[in-house]
């Protein structure tokens, strides 16, 4: 009998990094050692917690290559100081050229948004974002009589929305007014399939409300 089957499951974790390791610096003996000495990803991914959706395996992409921020549904909230040190780090230090907002069909918080279930206070704070993301668009959205339709539409208009929310911080009007970038992308992945649909792409300078636009 195989020793995996009395190890603690996060034994069986720790077990599995050695594995990896080993297999990493077997096919590239540098791969560590240059992860160690610079981080220059090109992109930073904001995306939701769920754990079907890692951001580097349904890109095909290797550790070093995306910086990640993942939080329940994807949300970009202004008063989230995590989520902003993100932004402003990768934005202004790591020069990111692409920032990604990727939702997911299927996604717990925007079920759960679209009911009237009492979740305690911090989630329902959390989940009253998705809801005004509904409200915004109740007309489209009640017009839709198939629930999984509605509910995977709904996915699609908070990735729209969450992407755009990034045009509106003086982070992104920054970088876009000194160095043309990054740009934008809004995308939602299927779980039925694995296929990433692009729903929303904004490049350096694009049109916002003047209301959001800060005189820099």
């Amino acid at each position: 009998m195989s020793k995996d089957c009395f190890m603690k499951p996060y034994e069986l974790l720790l077990e599995n990094n050695k594995k990896w390791a080993t297999g990493k610096v077997k096919g590239d003996p540098d791969f560590f050692k240059r992860l160690s000495d610079i981080q220059t990803p090109e992109f930073l991914w904001i995306g939701c917690s769920d754990s079907r959706v890692p951001a580097n395996e349904i890109t095909g992409t290797d550790p070093g290559e995306i910086f990640v921020h993942r939080n329940v549904a994807n949300l970009v909230i202004y008063t989230d100081v995590n989520l902003l040190s993100v932004l402003e780090f990768a934005v202004v230090h790591l020069k990111v050229k692409h920032i990604i907002v990727c939702g997911h069909y299927g996604c717990g918080g925007i079920k759960a948004a679209m009911g009237n279930k009492d979740y305690n206070q911090v989630l329902n704070m959390w989940l009253r974002n998705i809801k005004d993301v509904y409200r915004d668009n109740r007309e489209e959205l009640d017009a839709i009589a198939d629930e999984n339709e509605r509910t995977d539409r709904l996915t699609e208009l908070n990735v729209i929305e969450q992407t755009q929310r990034l045009a509106k911080t003086s982070i992104i009007q920054k970088a876009w007014k000194q160095r043309k970038g990054p740009d934008l992308h809004g995308w939602v992945y299927s779980l039925k399939d694995g296929v990433i649909k692009p729903v929303l792409e904004m490049q350096p300078g694009a049109a916002i409300d003047p209301l959001y636009e800060y005189d820099l």
